[in-house]
């Protein structure tokens, strides 16, 4: 029978800590639906005794529906010598109504001297009465060691001593914990190896990743004998983040056969990344492994030309065992191969005389500073034209920029354009936060009437950079802009000597391939 690994997401409590990520009660909300549609086994919602919000989350989601995960509230052991039933943290996991507690306490003798100030008899007592105490108020409870295997290392008979008094509480789990991210996987395993000599309850792993390592110390624990895994999607956390169940859950399902998620759910895994790093207001690293957009990404003519042979030539996994996709780019160090792919997916077809012409046209383009291969959406106008598969739906007659700066003022950008939709003409102006905005403004504004899509769709991100610094304030540039609808982003291109032309050549593909997919949408 496939072992089953029983997953434990702290995305919510231990991931949001991590720098620029802020969320709302809606946001945690939200993130919990994925995480649960996904089918992880725990959701932990945060710590209801020291954030306020954290609490109005347990309190909302206890009214919700949920599938596959058991909402999970964090907490601390009791303080030192007082009583477990005047402790307000323990209450207010009592009060959250969530249906498992999580409590981390001390395992390392440091801590508890220094940092708790209190004998280590007495930290054995705190963590035996906290867990006894949530235990008969009926709660399932999973046992955090916080600095487990930097106490293994300095006093392992007080470490095991601390997991021993956690079992006599009453405690569903041992997680065994790498707070500081410093351990490496070897240690790991020889740690919980034994562990599970003294320890007859299930064990559990949580890694965090300052050395680049948590994904590995995860695994390493795993096949040590830990059953629970902990971390958060996309390895959010404080400092370098926490273990990346983006990472953990496919190599523990497709590369070693254990059983993490229901049947089928880990195709899910993209999606549910992409998602949460859009509530989450983080752009994902496009090099993330298994869930990133360029993880089956291929550009080099040699692997092209192989992956369309075999797959497993140059992917080590089918894309879509995680739900992700393959994506062939176009450069100049592309060869047919990477073209006949993209027209393939565009189900587009050229004569080979065609071919060969625009594969010299995309070289030399690239030579004059485009980039295609970040500008999927301009490569795909560029070859419908050339295809004869392109039909456009407005012509710019004109646009102007004006940016005014007074003394002692703040600058005023405006854009004036005018278009021409079939035997309509559209004249308007906008004013905007520099001239780019003004544009990106008038543009819409000029559009939404006749194409109410352009509505749903927003400008992301914008990236300029010099091509040629010699020539100094003349110097070529390229805008990069990248969009998004609420499900789909694209990227564009537009190169020039003038930043405000290349901004408009980019903005203008953004806004002509959001209209193209619109118009390609079933009943459009």
């Amino acid at each position: 029978m496939t072992k089953k690994i029983w997953v434990y997401d702290t995305t919510l409590r231990d991931g949001s800590q991590g720098e620029g990520i802020s969320l709302s009660v809606k946001d945690k909300l939200n993130i919990a639906v994925c995480l649960d549609r996904l089918g992880v086994d725990y959701i932990e919602g945060g710590w209801p005794w020291a954030i306020p919000k954290d609490m109005e989350f347990f309190l909302r989601a206890r009214d919700m529906n949920w599938q596959n995960a058991r909402i999970t509230a964090f907490g601390r052991t009791r303080k030192p010598m007082e009583k477990v039933q005047d402790d307000e943290n323990l209450l207010a996991i009592k009060k959250s109504g969530a249906q498992v507690a999580t409590i981390f306490g001390k395992s390392w003798d440091l801590h508890v001297t220094t940092a708790l100030g209190t004998t280590l008899n007495e930290n054995k007592q705190m963590i035996s009465e906290s867990i006894a105490f949530l235990v008969d108020q009926g709660l399932e409870v999973v046992y955090d060691a916080e600095h487990f295997f930097d106490g293994f290392k300095a006093n392992p008979d007080y470490a095991i001593a601390t997991l021993k008094a956690a079992v006599s509480g009453g405690a569903s789990w041992v997680v065994l914990c790498d707070t500081n991210g410093g351990s490496m996987p070897q240690k790991i395993a020889e740690a919980v190896t034994a562990v599970r000599k003294e320890i007859d309850i299930p064990l559990g792993i949580h890694a965090h990743n300052d050395c680049d390592l948590a994904v590995a110390n995860t695994l390493s624990a795993v096949s040590a004998g830990c059953t629970q895994i902990q971390g958060t999607i996309n390895g959010y956390g404080e400092r370098c983040g926490n273990a990346n169940l983006c990472s953990v859950l496919p190599n523990l399902e497709v590369k070693l056969g254990y059983r993490c998620l229901p049947k089928g759910h880990i195709r899910r895994l993209t999606k549910v990344s992409r998602s949460i790093s859009e509530i989450a207001n983080v752009v994902p690293p496009g090099n993330q492994p298994f869930v990133g957009h360029s993880a089956f990404t291929h550009k080099g003519g040699v692997h092209v030309s192989a992956v369309v042979k075999a797959p497993d030539t140059y992917e080590h996994i089918s894309p879509q065992a995680v739900g992700n996709e393959r994506r062939i780019l176009m450069s100049e160090q592309a060869g047919a191969s990477n073209l006949r792919c993209k027209l393939e997916e565009m189900d587009l077809v050229l004569t080979p005389d065609a071919e060969l012409s625009v594969m010299e046209a995309i070289k030399k383009l690239e030579g004059e500073g485009y980039q295609f291969e970040g500008a999927d959406a301009s490569l795909e106008l560029f070859l419908r034209k050339n295809a004869g598969k392109y039909r456009q739906m407005f012509e710019v007659e004109y646009v102007k920029t004006l940016v005014e700066k007074r003394p002692g003022q703040d600058s005023v950008s405006e854009a004036i354009v005018k278009l021409r939709v079939g035997d309509r003409v559209v004249h308007t102006a906008a004013e905007g936060n520099g001239p780019v905005n003004a544009m990106d403004n008038a543009l819409r504004k000029a559009l939404e009437e006749v194409f109410p899509a352009i509505d749903r769709m927003r400008l992301s991100d914008y990236k300029v950079r010099v091509l040629d610094e010699k020539e100094a304030t003349s110097a070529k540039v390229r805008v990069l802009v990248e969009s998004r609808d609420g499900t789909n982003f694209w990227n564009t291109v537009g190169v020039s000597t003038n930043i405000i032309e290349a901004s408009w050549e980019a903005l203008l593909d953004s806004m002509e391939y959001a209209l193209l997919k619109d118009k390609e949408k079933p009943g459009s």
